[in-house]
């Protein structure tokens, strides 16, 4: 049976057939010589080929992997003309083809010395940090030139040389070797043009300024804000969740937060905030936070460059975690390498004894999760028709738990006795990682998704099934826009991250609070737009996972982060048990379980579980949530963004105390000893870059 790639695949295949083919045509329309043959092959291969770049960037690439990049290819084909030129009657090779083929290369070296200024230009503007809500008056930064002279080649080159093969094919049919140096003229002025125009970005109004310049006015900013605790953060492109979903809490401590980043595509994957944000791709560079006022980093996830930040005695490490669960990677054993691990309550302190992974006891801190206060609580029984079951299930995960997700043995049976329930609508939100790592995740998700679509088709033929109005959903995209505008940066397609830094300099006063006013009319506005009884498939960023908390009456998931967000709420959930466990094992294994119904991979238990959210009596987990929730999360009072904040405050008092230290040491030192000591750690004066190896941005072999 062919996958479902093999339409495309088989596409690709063909695109690339005829491709080759227009070669083959046109190299026999120039030995014949066929005039007509030769024309339409040319025109049809540099057709073909603007079409890939446009359209199959991936297909070019490819291309380029077998050493057949564009400029082999449209070398290929004006030289392929010029052999037509040299066979057709008419043409004086010595007074006409000659000084054609000496414009052609004219052009070409253009074409190089073009790409030559382009990479000079795109190191010249390849800043050592970028920054997001600082203002960049001071570097005097420019807007970046047009990415078709930067970035583009192969475009460029394509585009370019249309009027040079379009003067050189009228030249073949004419046997008027004018039309070749007309289009050859175009050619070298568009080259010519572009190149100069692409060389005024060096001039002194347009360069940017030296890395020296630069890092010293960041040294000047951060010496001026005189930041106090940060939030790091380096991840690949899908990772930026685990940083998102902390912004909030870190705008709301006490003191001035900032956001130190390590890869430069994640400065636009970091969600609308007021806070600054710093990306220090180099670590050398990085080094320069120990002189600084900031006391306290906040680590959301662990990577490869965060033993670079650890190298820092200043500043003093806690790890956040971006969600707790029973899973292991929650009980990571790099989690002692920080000087503190936050935890949501104590079933996460219970976690890490019981791992027994070297995380001292001393060192784990209980601050709840800050993140969860805009959850509803539980208010009773579905009071409307229909019964909401939020349906979230995780992802196969990067190990070979069992049970990690449900959705491959459970999650079809799951949803089928679900939509077999007249009275339940279904909201159905699988993690955005689903299928991954293992293709049957990725099919059953699949197969779930259709079987929604067909039960809703269904269900709209029944009597008296409506939709709102167009008022509705004209309201919904009033207030997409709107949110739109407030959260989501609008860049010229040219602009490079140089561009981009300039343009998002310091917020607007007051942004913050108007991005949540237009988050919550946007979530109101998107349910009311929907027909209540249909089902709903919920990907993307919105609407957020709280807000399907809040639109739900029972929740089904897997051991995640996500049921014990949603038990803040204690609202009834169940857990999906699809690994080699008995129900025993399985709920004294997963303390989140305790007080959930148990879902076998048939999902037969599913009925009972209904009935029994919508009459409590018949609810025996009710007490047990409330008592998980606060093993679980800690408890309400203080509330949790307080006794976050508190720790935080702390973290930085151990830090000043330790700089205090330092310097009374440092203090007692001999001038002479204390010299030699400063000497011996400056790693310019040994000659090393500061990175543990060549000081790249790339380099992540650094010892803690």
């Amino acid at each position: 049976m062919p996958s479902a790639g093999s339409p495309q695949r088989a596409a690709q295949l063909a695109t690339l057939t005829a491709l080759m083919a227009t070669f083959a045509l046109q190299l026999a329309g120039a030995v014949l010589p066929n005039v007509p043959l030769l024309v339409a092959a040319t025109a049809l291969g540099l057709a073909l080929d603007l079409y890939l770049h446009r359209s199959r960037p991936g297909l070019v690439s490819l291309l380029g992997k077998i050493r057949m990049d564009v400029t082999v290819r449209q070398l290929a084909r004006d030289m392929i003309i010029l052999v037509g030129l040299l066979r057709i009657e008419g043409i004086n090779p010595m007074a006409e083809h000659f000084p054609l083929v000496g414009a052609l290369l004219v052009f070409y070296l253009l074409h190089f010395a073009c790409q030559a200024v382009a990479v000079v230009v795109r190191r010249d503007r390849t800043l050592p940090v970028l920054t997001r809500n600082i203002d960049t008056s001071g570097l005097r930064l420019t807007a970046a030139p047009p990415r078709l002279l930067t970035r583009r080649a192969g475009h460029r080159l394509l585009y370019f040389s249309v009027p040079v093969s379009a003067g050189l094919l009228a030249t073949a049919a004419t046997a008027d070797a004018t039309w070749g140096g007309i289009g050859l003229a175009a050619g070298l002025a568009l080259a010519l043009g572009g190149t100069v125009h692409l060389a005024s970005w060096m001039l002194p109004g347009r360069r940017t300024p030296s890395d020296q310049k630069v890092l010293e006015w960041l040294d000047s900013w951060l010496a001026d804000y005189r930041p106090t605790v940060g939030l790091y953060f380096s991840g690949g492109t899908t990772s930026a969740y685990q940083a998102n979903m902390w912004l909030s809490t870190l705008a709301g401590l006490d003191g001035n937060p900032i956001i130190v980043l390590r890869e430069r595509f994640m400065m636009q994957k970091i969600e609308a905030t007021d806070v600054p944000v710093v990306c220090i791709p180099k670590v050398a560079n990085l080094m320069r936070l120990e002189h600084t006022t900031l006391n306290v980093l906040l680590h959301p996830a662990n990577s490869g460059k965060t033993s670079q930040i650890l190298r820092i005695p200043s500043i003093k490490h806690a790890f956040i975690n971006h969600g707790e669960s029973d899973k292991l990677s929650s009980c990571n054993p790099y989690a002692k390498a920080y000087d503190e691990v936050w935890v949501a309550g104590p079933a996460a302190r219970d976690r890490y004894q019981l791992a027994d992974i070297g995380v001292d006891d001393r060192d784990v801190v209980e601050v709840g999760r800050p993140q969860l206060a805009p959850i509803a609580p539980y208010t009773g029984a579905p009071t409307g028709e229909l019964t909401t079951v939020l349906y979230a299930p995780t992802w196969e995960g990067w190990t070979d738990d069992p049970g990690n997700t449900s959705v491959i043995l459970a999650g079809e049976n799951i949803v089928r006795e679900l939509l077999a329930d007249p009275k339940v609508r279904l909201l159905y939100k699988p993690h955005p990682m689903t299928g991954s790592v293992d293709p049957r995740a990725g099919a059953a998700n699949a197969r779930i998704m259709a079987m929604i679509e067909e039960a809703n088709r269904v269900r709209a033929a029944e009597p008296g099934r409506t939709r709102p109005d167009a008022g509705a959903a004209e309201e919904l995209r009033r207030r997409t826009e709107e949110l739109d505008a407030l959260t989501k940066s609008s860049f010229r397609t040219s602009s490079d991250e140089t561009e981009r830094m300039m343009l998002q300099g310091r917020p607007e006063q007051g942004r913050a609070a108007a991005v949540d006013a237009a988050a919550a009319a946007w979530d109101r506005a998107y349910w009311s737009s929907l027909p209540e009884w249909e089902h709903q498939v919920v990907t993307g960023p919105r609407p957020a996972l709280y807000s399907c908390f809040n639109r739900a009456d029972l929740l089904i998931s897997d051991v995640s982060s996500v049921v014990s967000d949603y038990l803040t709420s204690e609202k009834p959930y169940a857990v999906a048990n699809t690994s080699r466990f008995a129900e025993e094992e399985f709920r004294a294994g997963f303390p989140t379980v305790r007080a959930a119904w148990v879902l076998t991979a048939g999902a037969k238990e599913v009925p009972a579980l209904l009935d029994a959210v919508r009459d409590p009596s018949k609810d025996p987990y009710a007490a047990a949530r409330a008592e998980l929730k606060e093993h679980l999360l800690g408890p309400a009072d203080p509330p949790s963004p307080v006794r976050f904040n508190d720790a935080a405050l702390a973290l930085a008092r151990k830090a000043e105390e330790r700089r205090a230290r330092a310097a009374a040491r440092e203090a007692q030192l001999p001038v002479s000893h204390a010299q030699g000591e400063d000497a011996a750690e400056d790693p310019e004066s040994s000659g090393s870059s500061g990175d543990g190896g060549d000081g790249s941005e790339d380099s992540e072999a650094v010892g803690v």
